[in-house]
């Protein structure tokens, strides 16, 4: 008898500390978010982006928790669009790989050791990879019909840079909403003033809409013949550390700092760029597509804060 009870109080007990450990912080339809979702989280964004250990703990958990809330959403749409999560894990491997080359880490047993450090396990990051690869998935079968490429322009403009020099720049992005425009400039000082503060990697973290928000808002390195000519003209006279005015893009408002810019000699072969451009653009455009579908999804979702 005595040994039932000890049973059942330390059955009893053990429940008490899963329940004060665990507790619910959001519904979104079926799913839930927990406060250890949201640490994990915390702990994966730190992971990619090791700069946010310097901002105020509670501003990273806030950013923690509108980061998996998106996941959350994303991952409701897809589930209704595919019957499961499942994604060829050689892609799977291949994004692995460029997280982990993108942080200078050599090998991928560095990066489970890495991560181990931080708390987090490999299949940590297979999941939410795998939801953000069936959501692109699902945004390009929706939004293919809709990405309009003018060609004849393309080239019209392939030829106007067609010149001995050719820059290349590496860029990071901010890309946030608003309600109406005039909100623009009060918001873009906001940010100015955080990017000041804090610097633009995290400021990316904070208020970038983006996906490559967990990242600190990095691209790579874009060849100026492939960027769009609007963009291109905000930056093309921007110095190496600069970041630009607001971009009004479909969608949303750009930020595009220069991180770094190299110049070549051009030896580009204009088939080639040809197909550059095309890529960049159906890519840009289809971002927006992103951006907007997301925004419109979340606006039917009840989201319950506990």
């Amino acid at each position: 008898m005595k040994k039932l009870i000890i049973i059942f109080f330390l059955f009893s007990f053990q429940n008490v500390l899963i329940g004060a450990e665990s507790k619910i912080v959001y519904k979104i339809e079926n799913e839930i978010i927990t406060n250890i979702d949201i640490k994990r989280e915390y702990r994966y964004l730190i992971t990619l982006n090791t700069n946010l250990k310097n901002i105020n703990k509670e501003r990273v958990l806030k950013i923690a928790s509108e980061s998996i809330i998106k996941e959350k959403i994303k991952k409701i749409e897809v589930l209704r669009n595919f019957k499961n999560l499942d994604v060829k894990e050689s892609y799977v491997e291949l994004l692995i790989e460029k997280i982990y080359t993108d942080l200078q880490i050599s090998s991928k047993k560095e990066f489970i050791e890495y991560m181990s450090q931080n708390g987090l396990k490999l299949e940590d990051i297979r999941g939410k990879l795998k939801i953000d690869s069936l959501w692109n998935e699902l945004i390009v079968k929706k939004f293919s019909p809709q990405v309009n490429i003018d060609i004849e322009r393309i080239k019209r403009e392939l030829n106007l840079d067609n010149k001995k020099i050719v820059k290349s720049f590496l860029l990071s992005e901010i890309y946030f909403n608003i309600d109406n425009k005039d909100e623009i400039n009060q918001k873009y000082l906001k940010i100015k003033e955080s990017i000041e503060d804090v610097g633009f990697k995290n400021s990316a973290s904070i208020y970038s809409v983006s996906d490559t928000a967990k990242t600190g808002g990095a691209i790579g390195w874009v060849n100026e013949t492939s960027i769009n000519a609007q963009i291109k003209s905000k930056i093309i006279n921007l110095k190496k550390g600069n970041f630009s005015g607001p971009i009004i893009m479909p969608g949303g408002i750009l930020i595009l700092k220069i991180k770094d810019i190299k110049e070549e000699k051009n030896k580009l072969n204009m088939q080639q760029e040809i197909s550059k451009k095309i890529n960049y653009e159906r890519n840009r455009q289809l971002n927006q597509f992103s951006k907007i579908y997301f925004n419109k999804i979340k606006k039917k979702i009840n989201i319950n804060e506990n």
